[in-house]
C-alpha cells in the first residue's frame, strides 16, 4: 500500500492565475462578544460598537460590528486556502469599503479574485500577488471589499502540487509506505 500524506497550505506564486475566484469556507457567524472584545482590544471607544442605548438612537437602531473586525475576518477567511505558509508579507491594502454594515448574528462569507501577479524584481524566489477580497452577509449584501497586495513564496522545486481543496500531496517516505 502506498501511503499519501496531505498537508494543508496556501498557494505558491505560480499556482495563482489572474481572474480565478476562490470561494472560502467555512463561513463565520459574528457574535456580540466578538464585536465587544475586538473593539475593546483595539482601544476603539466608538459608541456605535459598544453602547446599545446610544446606538438605538442612530439610523441603524442597534450596535454595528466594528468595520475593522469585518475587514480582518474577511481576510482571515482566505488564509487557509490562499496564503497559509506561503505568504512572505502583506504589502498593503487599498480601495477598502464597507457598503453595508455587519450586525451581531450575521454570517459572513468571503471570496477572493486574483487581480494579477508579477515576480519580484528585488527578491528572488518571491512574487507579488494582487487579491480582491469580497465579503457578504447571509442575505447576500456586500459588507466589505478590499484589494490586498501580498509578497508570496515561489514554489520550491521539491514542493508537492495542490488539489482543488488546497491540500498538498506528497508521497510517503519508503519507511511509511512499507509500514
Amino acid at each position: 500500500m502506498t501511503g499519501r500524506i496531505f498537508e494543508q497550505r496556501g498557494r505558491y506564486f505560480e499556482e495563482f492565475e489572474e481572474g480565478d475566484v476562490y470561494v472560502h469556507a467555512p463561513a463565520r457567524t459574528v457574535t456580540e462578544a466578538d464585536n465587544v472584545l475586538f473593539t475593546t482590544l483595539t482601544m476603539n471607544p466608538q459608541s456605535l460598537h459598544l453602547d446599545a442605548e446610544w446606538s438605538a438612537t442612530t439610523e441603524f437602531g442597534e450596535r454595528l460590528v466594528n468595520s475593522m473586525f469585518t475587514l480582518s475576518t474577511m481576510v482571515g477567511l482566505s488564509v487557509a486556502q490562499l496564503t497559509q505558509g506561503t505568504i512572505v508579507a502583506n504589502l498593503g491594502m487599498t480601495d477598502i469599503r464597507f457598503p453595508s454594515p455587519m450586525r451581531a448574528g450575521d454570517t459572513m462569507t468571503a471570496e477572493t479574485r486574483i487581480l494579477g501577479k508579477r515576480l519580484s524584481k528585488s527578491r528572488p524566489g518571491q512574487g507579488v500577488v494582487e487579491f480582491e477580497h469580497t465579503a457578504r452577509d447571509q442575505r447576500g449584501n456586500i459588507v466589505a471589499v478590499a484589494k490586498r497586495s501580498t509578497l508570496m513564496r515561489c514554489r520550491p522545486d521539491d514542493a508537492p502540487g495542490v488539489d482543488a481543496t488546497g491540500s498538498a500531496e506528497s508521497a510517503a517516505s519508503p519507511a511509511e509506505a512499507d509500514a
